[in-house]
């Protein structure tokens, strides 16, 4: 029989996606999300997380980068991968040695263009609309030392209209999010 993986999902905000993929993984064969991780004490994601069932972690800034907290609790939970989901911190570089390989995000444009500090959520999408693009998407990316520059797993794509509005063009994306991270994430869970 297979060994369920077990996930950790970090989230610093709303956590629609975070839900979207526990939600997913109730079910699976090959994983499940064993706990989340938020550095935000009020972040919403906290209440979803609760919700369906899923126990958290919340971390300080220096919980992250001046302590072995962290990986302490990833090693107590036997966890496979990370995956984050709205994480909008650096991760340090102890841990991306510790989990090569194993650490995904996703990012709300086709990189490498539009990434990078600074560039997450509706920064993005103001970004690709001011520049007149044509299309967005989502990319999902293995994580490394910069913001936004691992090697890339997969990425989906859909078209910007003239009538596009950085909000309208959220939704896309949000759609395109929801619809393909958990299935990326499954895929590479059965590669570990």
């Amino acid at each position: 029989m297979l060994k369920i993986k077990n996930i950790a999902v970090f989230a610093s905000g709303s956590g629609s996606n975070a839900e979207n993929i526990i939600k997913y993984f109730e079910n699976s064969e090959n994983g499940k999300v064993k706990t989340l991780l938020c550095n935000v004490p009020n972040a919403y994601v906290l209440r979803r997380a609760g919700n369906l069932g899923v126990s958290s972690f919340i971390f300080s800034k220096d919980d992250f980068y001046k302590s072995n907290k962290i990986i302490d609790k990833l090693l107590y939970d036997k966890i496979d991968l990370i995956v984050l989901a709205g994480f909008l911190l650096l991760v340090p570089e102890n841990m991306i040695r510790l989990y090569n390989n194993r650490i995904v995000n996703i990012h709300p444009a086709l990189l490498p263009n539009y990434g990078g500090k600074g560039m997450y959520g509706d920064n993005v999408h103001k970004a690709v609309i001011a520049d007149c693009k044509k299309e967005s998407g989502i990319t999902i990316h293995y994580v490394n030392e910069n913001y936004d520059d691992g090697n890339i797993i997969f990425q989906a794509k859909c078209e910007i209209s003239d009538t596009d509005t950085p909000e309208s063009l959220a939704r896309k994306v949000h759609a395109l999010e929801y619809e393909y991270y958990p299935k990326i994430i499954e895929s590479v869970l059965k590669r570990l």
